[in-house]
């Protein structure tokens, strides 16, 4: 099936992965994210859009585009239920009928569940046969707990395994024990007070932890206390030892041990800034890694985007939505 085309212009690739940044809308109320809620929804209107965008000889990739990536995942999952009863079709299955490479990998994420996105990204990361700790550490670290739940319940269900098998399985050593750790989503919630005592006390277990056999409590420290504790602690550490605590890592630990520790360091830190290292990084490639792209412009856009979008510019001197701009790919 062919895909209608004007003008000369970006591909539907990058075109699609400029909307999901949405560079030039401010934060949705009441959240950092910056998709927010299409108030002129209509679900029979974007159905009807859709089916036109699919009929006939040609696939209207711009009217796929225009709905999907201004409708939040809520109202994505409308229209989903809508189409099924109104066709007796599955959308997802006639998108993927109608689309190819790139831009099927784009919708067939746009119309999953967070739940059923993840779960699939962590499978794959762990079941693939290059290093598991990049995505796997991002999904584990940077989801809430109860998304973070109903992710594994999903997993479960899709694969016929839980996740923390296959972690036991593709994963060793202190990696392991840390992705174990965070799949327990034991992480303590902050009450809005700081226990200055609990943060010493933990300053002064990690100096003591630069010797062998003392990784559990890394892990320990890494994945139970709450992020304002942790910055604390981390201050507190450099002030005590003159040196950041990333130093002690990279000294202390090596291979995936020491990559896993330093990334979720960088998310207890400063979790948007840790979003835009990756995707500046997705960025420098000969060929842009469309899959990190994707992943982390789709599962943060009605959450934190705003503030990524602010942290990638400061530190990269240009904006994300700029930066995307070069990513041309034919489909």
């Amino acid at each position: 099936m062919s895909v209608t085309s004007g003008k000369t212009r970006p591909s539907l690739t990058q075109e699609i992965l400029s909307h999901l940044g949405l560079a030039n809308k401010t934060a949705a109320w009441g959240t950092l994210g910056t998709l927010r809620t299409f108030l002129s929804f209509s679900v029979d209107k974007d159905v009807q859009r859709l089916l036109r965008a699919i009929a006939g000889q040609g696939v209207d990739c711009s009217a796929i585009m225009g709905v999907l990536t201004n409708r939040t995942r809520e109202q994505r999952q409308l229209i989903c239920r809508a189409f099924q009863e109104r066709t007796q079709q599955d959308l997802l299955k006639s998108l993927q009928a109608a689309l190819s490479g790139n831009l099927e990998r784009i919708v067939i994420a746009l119309l999953q569940s967070a739940a059923q996105f993840d779960a699939q990204e962590l499978r794959t990361a762990l079941k693939n046969s290059g290093p598991a700790e990049d995505v796997a550490l991002e999904i584990l670290a940077t989801r809430s707990a109860p998304h973070l739940q109903e992710c594994l319940t999903v997993y479960k269900q899709n694969f016929q395994v839980e996740a923390e098998e296959d972690i036991k399985s593709e994963t060793s050593d202190i990696l392991q024990e840390l992705l174990l750790a965070l799949a327990k989503g034991v992480r303590d919630r902050y009450s809005g007070i700081i226990d200055y005592n609990l943060v010493e006390q933990d300053v002064q277990a990690l100096k003591q932890a630069e010797a062998p056999s003392t990784e559990g409590t890394w892990v320990l420290i890494f994945t139970q206390r709450n992020l304002e504790h942790l910055i604390r602690v981390f201050d507190q550490y450099q002030r005590c030892t003159g040196h950041e605590l990333e130093k002690t890592v990279q000294n202390r630990f090596h291979g995936d041990a020491q990559a896993a520790l330093l990334s979720l360091a960088s998310v207890i830190k400063n979790t948007p800034l840790y979003f835009a290292d990756k995707l500046h990084q997705a960025l420098q490639d000969i060929k842009p890694n469309y899959q990190v792209l994707m992943r982390i412009l789709i599962s943060r856009s009605e959450t934190d985007l705003l503030s990524i979008r602010a942290e990638f510019k400061k530190k990269f001197g240009k904006s994300l939505y700029s930066s995307l701009q070069p990513c041309r790919e034919a489909l």
